[in-house]
């Protein structure tokens, strides 16, 4: 090992670059793991970047010519200087990483810049458009990026707030579903599952610095392609979390495999981290919902598991009396000493007693101890059976049923109480709640009925291959949000727009604001990009961006879901169904705006040239909520519904006075290289208000904090 080091340290002397390179590649190898997952990490990956100006310095790749179906220069070039204007602008380029200097002239229409993801990045927003229908609530946002780089962008905005992670990957199945440095991956690439995990890893690591530690949630959907190695993957990124995966039916009639059992189902994977939990539903997930007007169950109140004998918990033995005469209960005797035989205690005159007895006449216990047995009878908690003469048996209802009854949770309705003064209960609104299990088989999460079915009602003559049923989406995330309103979800593999849509649908059945951002790129599918291609056309072409999937599929569908309205302004027929039936065409009283990411310069951060671009990452930080701040304020500071700006120090004063007057408040931010006195306004801001200093913070977060 240490003749590899002074070799490398040679080659740096020599080439600084090959050997920067050698070194990165050497420390890849020397972290493999004895036992887990190994894999090529150290795999380049590269994005290109249509519509992106070429600018001195870029990195960049050589298109293919128009008309062109040959494989284009897939060499990284760099821009040594840029000659001429207008169309007729050329860029004078060196070749990267050549083992010959090599430079030739090519116009600047026929290069696109290309990012690598050892690279730097300081990333700014575009907006491109919103719909708004949801009054005060906080938008549902949209962004048009490359996902890598947009959660690196949300390292900044969203650091350590998102309480719910759900994504739908490429599932590699070798049928051109993926690209890698702007390839398809096919079926034949022997580095096919290296690739997909090398993909998968560098975004799950940013993913785990934007879930909340002590309460969060990764939900990822897979198929029998990668799950194996995915699960090992998440084992090895989230070392803290609680892994389960689940099994869903999303294809009754199922998908062939030639010469292999027909696939119906795929595997969910569910990490929970901190203090996550599964929330209960109306239905196991297995087995079809018991109807509403079921019995209540009472538990028994005996307790006969290997804890429940008598000398394991003796406090927990004593008799209950009935009367002889009517089977009335007339009270609880004292505990009996655990020495004692039951013989030594005598029920009252004209009642019979009734001990926590086995079949067999071993002596258990009662499940609540006398105390809080006779409290729980008083407030109708505890219930008898039928009398037989003899005995009567004893039932109880759980701290948890109590819990909902007192607090109103909507599970149980009482309608008044029995002759022995219980309550009489049935289900309520909620229904009978149950523990899902790890086998989930719902019609409502057939993909092909309420993934395509529905994705044809809202956007008719448009196609998406295989989206995931709305109502699926809408269930795995219920489990982890139904009891946070006001939950922050994230789904960088956006796709068609299921998952913003899933959200929407829980916050009208409870009134709440949770709120989705959705990332996706506008990438056309294997066989778009070959008709236009034929047609003269390349990216950033407005005939080829125009059918991109995020222009094309994902923001018309989040707007119509929310309008009621396909894209070409009719009413979408049909209704929603299963947990809130209604027409389609009533649309959601929500907001979105849509955003596509941008790639800014250090120097026009810092000289306040890009303000108008960093302007909606200050919006989305503060929560997405309400006015945004679009320009420099010409005053020297201004206060929008949820954060503040100070641009000019000198007028500190009027800037923090209106923070305190406005409430509501959450965050602001000061424009300033002086540390002192940066600080100085952080004292006469209100403790509850986040102060940040820009551009320090920025520059900061993604110079030091991103994944590398």
């Amino acid at each position: 090992m240490s003749r590899l080091t002074d070799l490398i340290a040679e080659t740096k002397t020599r080439n600084a670059a090959l050997g920067q390179e050698l070194e990165r590649e050497f420390k890849a190898l020397s972290q493999r793991r004895a036992f887990g997952l190994n894999f090529e990490r150290h795999t380049p990956e590269t994005v290109e970047l249509p519509g992106r100006p070429v600018r001195k310095g870029d990195k960049v790749r050589i298109m293919q010519p128009r008309r062109s179906s040959a494989k284009g220069d897939q060499r990284l070039w760099k821009v040594m200087e840029l000659e001429g204007s207008g169309t007729a602008r050329q860029a004078k380029l060196g070749l990267l990483a050549g083992e010959e200097i090599e430079t030739q002239t090519i116009p600047i229409a026929d290069l696109v810049v290309v990012a690598e993801f050892k690279d730097y990045i300081y990333p700014g927003l575009v907006s491109t458009g919103n719909i708004r229908r949801g009054g005060n609530k906080p938008s549902h946002t949209v962004i048009n990026g490359e996902n890598f780089h947009v959660l690196e962008a949300l390292t900044f905005t969203h650091r350590g707030k998102v309480d719910a992670i759900y994504i739908d990957p490429p599932y590699n199945t070798g049928a051109r579903d993926w690209k890698y440095n702007n390839d398809y991956v096919e079926g034949d690439d022997l580095y096919r599952h290296s690739k997909w995990l090398a993909m998968m890893e560098r975004r799950l690591l940013v993913a785990r610095q934007l879930l909340k530690p002590e309460n969060s949630v990764l939900i990822v959907t897979i198929d029998e392609k990668e799950y194996l190695r995915l699960g090992l993957l998440l084992e090895q990124t989230f070392p803290d979390g609680t892994i389960q995966m689940v099994s869903s039916v999303i294809s009754p009639k199922g998908s062939a495999r030639r010469g292999l059992f027909s696939r119906t189902d795929e595997y969910i994977f569910f990490v929970l981290m901190g203090a996550a939990y599964v929330g209960s539903a109306s239905s196991d997930m297995l087995r079809d919902a018991a109807p509403k007007s079921s019995a209540v169950r009472w538990k028994s109140l005996l307790r006969s598991a290997g804890n429940g004998l008598r000398t394991a918990r003796p406090n927990l033995f004593y008799p209950l009396y009935f009367s002889r005469a009517d089977g009335k209960f007339v009270g609880a005797g004292q505990v009996l000493p655990k020495d004692a035989a039951i013989e030594s205690s005598l029920p009252p005159e004209g009642a019979v007693a009734v001990w926590p007895l086995g079949n067999d006449g071993r002596e258990l216990t009662w499940s609540l101890s006398r105390e809080t047995m006779l409290a729980n009878f008083s407030k109708g908690y505890v219930r008898f059976g039928p009398w037989d003469g003899s005995s009567r048996t004893p039932y109880y209802l759980t701290s948890g049923q109590i819990k909902d009854i007192e607090g109103g949770g909507g599970q149980f309705s009482t309608s008044g109480w029995d002759d022995d003064g219980a309550l009489i209960l049935s289900y309520g609104d909620i229904g009978r709640q149950y523990q899902p299990l790890t086998v989930w088989n719902q019609v409502s999460h057939s993909a092909t009925e309420h993934g395509t079915g529905v994705l044809k009602s809202l956007l008719p003559g448009r196609n998406f291959p295989f989206p995931k049923s709305l109502y699926a989406v809408e269930d795995a995330l219920r489990f982890f949000v139904s009891d946070k309103p006001d939950a922050v979800i994230l789904d960088f593999f956006a796709g068609s727009g299921t998952t913003a849509h899933a959200v929407m649908r829980l916050n009208r059945q409870d009134g709440g604001r949770r709120q989705c951002i959705s990332v996706t790129n506008n990438e056309v599918g294997a066989d778009e990009d070959k008709r236009l291609r034929a047609k003269g056309l390349r990216p950033n072409d407005p005939d080829w961006e125009k059918w991109g999937i995020c222009d094309y599929i994902t923001k018309p569908r989040i707007g119509a879901a929310i309008s009621g309205q396909t894209p070409n302004g009719q009413s979408i027929q049909g209704d929603y169904k299963f947990n809130d039936v209604f027409p389609m065409a009533e649309g959601f009283e929500e907001n979105a705006e849509y955003f596509t990411l941008t790639y800014e310069t250090p120097v026009a951060i810092s000289h306040n040239r890009a303000f108008e671009r960093i302007a909606p990452l200050l919006w989305l930080r503060a929560g997405s909520e309400g006015r945004r701040i679009e320009r420099l304020p010409g005053r020297g500071w201004e206060v929008a519904d949820t954060y503040g700006l100070l641009t000019q120090l000198d007028d500190a004063g009027p800037f923090v006075e209106a923070v305190a007057n406005a409430g509501g408040i959450r965050v602001a931010y000061i424009v300033t290289d002086d540390e002192r006195r940066f600080q100085a306004v952080v004292r006469q801001l209100p403790s509850t208000v986040e102060p940040v200093r820009l551009y320090e913070s920025y520059f900061t977060n993604f110079r030091f904090s991103t994944v590398r």
